[in-house]
């Protein structure tokens, strides 16, 4: 009687793809190739390869970090917008302090006779001052270049955070608009021969945003009610400051603020449009109004 003494057939180990010295019986659930401990990565349903992974991810949509109030882009964001209106304003002070023709040409007016001996004004369709008195600031006279100086400091100080919450096109329709509402107040109310210059408007504008947004975000208020009641103070008791700009713009920007913080995330995008163009059509509709009570009756 005789056995079969012959060696069994050898058998191979698996190795893992990416390093061939390493024994492994673990399979990628994607591709099937065998991986090593290091080479694992948790799937919804056993381990995937790192390159497994990678290929899935390329297909992901990453969320776009968005702040509270909807802007798009990390809190840390450099704030563009407002170091570029610094710049304009700054830029616009040089200019007037080559020329008075500057002032006279860009700064608010109703209707009056310039220095140059014709009748301007918004009244005579130069619907521009209403826009450009807000890039500018005194040249001289009782403030001189203080004026300027606590503008373009308080936009820094508030401008900077609010754009960051905000967001850029948020934040530069509130500014401008804010500007236009304290421009529109002077020229509703105020006799048409009164010229007003300044950012102030704009400014009290952020003041009122930001008091809005704080209280919606529940941060720290105090310091900019006091700075707000200071200037108020300052704006009914010093003479030669139009408090038609500065009521005006810290009106519109604290309901558009309000509009901006309060709105609920459903229908965020539709109101943030929304009422910008209904305010500028607001403000609008008032100049109009208030041109044709100044026209000359034909």
């Amino acid at each position: 009687m005789s056995t079969d003494q012959s060696p069994a057939p050898e058998t191979s180990v698996p190795t893992c793809y990416r390093h061939p010295g390493r024994e492994t019986y673990v399979r990628c659930t994607r591709c099937d190739r065998y991986i090593c401990p290091e080479c694992m990565r948790d799937a919804a349903v056993g381990h995937q390869c790192v390159e497994c992974v990678a290929e899935g991810n390329r297909g992901v949509r990453r969320a776009v970090p968005r702040t509270p109030l909807g802007a798009r882009g990390p809190a840390s964001a450099v704030p563009v917008v407002t170091y570029t209106l610094i710049g304009v304003c700054v830029a616009a002070y040089l200019a007037e302090l080559a020329s008075w023709r500057v002032v006279w040409e860009f700064m608010m007016l109703g209707r009056a006779v310039l220095p140059n001996g014709e009748v301007g004004g918004v009244a005579e369709g130069e619907w521009y001052r209403l826009f450009t008195a807000m890039f500018m600031h005194d040249r001289g006279g009782d403030f001189a270049i203080t004026h300027i100086l606590f503008n373009m400091w308080a936009l820094w100080a508030v401008g900077r955070s609010l754009e960051q919450v905000l967001g850029r096109w948020r934040y530069i329709v509130l500014y401008v608009l804010s500007g236009l509402g304290g421009s529109v107040l002077l020229y509703l109310v105020g006799a048409p021969q009164v010229s007003a210059v300044g950012a102030s408007g704009a400014i009290f504008g952020l003041f009122g945003a930001y008091f809005v947004i704080g209280r919606r975000l529940n941060v720290p208020v105090g310091p900019i009610v006091f700075l707000l009641v200071l200037n108020l103070v300052l704006t009914f008791s010093v003479d030669g400051i139009s408090w038609e700009g500065h009521i005006g713009g810290l009106a519109v920007g604290a309901a558009l603020a309000a509009v901006f913080a309060y709105t609920p995330e459903a229908r965020r995008r539709l109101f943030h449009i929304a009422a910008p163009l209904l305010t500028f059509a607001l403000l609008a509709a008032l100049v109009v109004v208030r041109t044709a009570d100044l026209s000359p009756a034909t």
